[in-house]
């Protein structure tokens, strides 16, 4: 009898061990879940008025440029600017050389003499209206063209500016290249293309900041003198010419620079940079969301940089909860706890 007992208590008690193992088992796998779970830290994202900077590549440019040669090709007798120099707004700087202006002098002053005795001769009935005139209108044909020379061989700069070429020495005949370039830069134009979707925001007059690399950090401003009014169809821009006082002549043709210009402000999202991650691979930015514990991928697109802070143009909304520590590594989907 007591045999028989025992044969079944070994089987319930085999039961009772298995089942004991089975709910040990349960409670590590759980207990292993829950450690890991990556702590992270994360940002409430805030909307805050964010001031619309755009920067574009821009060149430097004269605002005049003038050509100096004669109307007709001559030997040049004297120079007396060279690269460089300043020069103001009717200095004469060549001279050119003069033998058909003196010959044409003394055409001037024949014609002269003759047209006076015309006007006695007519004044007694000597001569007729029409003689008189044709006297007067041969004497006005050559005081023209001997103003014409004059202009043409005693060359004078229509602008104050800066020699910046020569292009020949005294004795030189010029022909087709000017003898000199002379270029007033104060003030200077700034030449920049502009992309299309700003196209109803860039207004005549406009406040701009210029900074040429050049000249370090220094900035210098300026505003929109001139809108062309096309778009490239390939670039998708439209040319603005800026006008930049240079009074100190600082600013010069041919420097690279860079345009800032303010279109207002508008509430944007602020971000932490330290939640914006790049992805490999691409230029794209993303950042992880948190929602019910578990962190999202999230692209986003960034604006300025205000400090350490992004401005969020598209991907998160006002109150999003952006992990900003303990986001490498990530991927999409894992549960997180956020710690404070």
């Amino acid at each position: 009898m007591k045999k028989y007992s025992l044969i079944h208590f070994v089987p319930l008690l085999a039961v009772a061990l298995l089942a004991s193992c089975a709910g040990q088992g349960t409670s590590d796998q759980t207990d292993s879940e829950t450690s890991q779970k990556k702590n992270v830290r994360v940002e409430t994202v805030q909307m805050v008025p964010v001031d619309q900077i755009s920067t574009f590549t821009a060149s430097v440019e004269a605002d005049q440029v003038n050509n100096i040669s004669p109307a007709m090709g001559g030997r040049i007798r004297r120079i007396m600017v060279d690269v460089g120099s300043t020069v103001r707004q009717g200095q004469a700087v060549v001279t050119m050389d003069a033998s058909t202006y003196t010959q044409q002098q003394t055409q001037v002053a024949t014609l002269r003499r003759d047209f006076e005795r015309y006007e006695e001769l007519f004044a007694v009935g000597g001569i007729s209206r029409q003689q008189l005139d044709q006297a007067r209108t041969q004497l006005e044909v050559a005081e023209t063209a001997l103003k014409n020379l004059e202009e043409n061989t005693t060359l004078v700069s229509p602008v104050s500016g800066v020699v910046t070429a020569r292009n020949y020495d005294p004795g030189d005949v010029a022909m087709q290249l000017p003898i000199l370039t002379i270029e007033n830069i104060n003030p200077v134009k700034v030449m920049v293309n502009v992309s299309e979707t700003y196209w109803s925001r860039v207004v005549k007059g406009m406040p701009v900041e210029v900074q040429a690399d050049a000249l370090g950090s220094e900035t210098f401003s300026g505003k929109v003198s001139i809108i062309y009014p096309t778009i490239d169809p390939v670039s998708h821009t439209f040319p603005v010419e800026i006008t930049v006082p240079n009074a100190d002549l600082r600013l010069r043709p041919g420097m690279f620079a860079r345009v800032k210009m303010n279109f207002g402000t508008r509430e944007r999202p602020l971000l932490s940079d330290k939640a914006v991650l790049k992805q490999v691979g691409s230029n794209d930015r993303y950042v992880f969301v948190v929602k019910d514990g578990v962190a999202f991928y999230t692209l986003v697109q960034l604006g300025v940089r205000i400090n350490d802070k992004y401005e969020i143009v598209s991907g998160l909304n006002d109150g999003d909860r952006v992990i900003v520590e303990g986001n490498r590594g990530l991927i999409d989907g894992t549960e997180v706890e956020v710690v404070e």
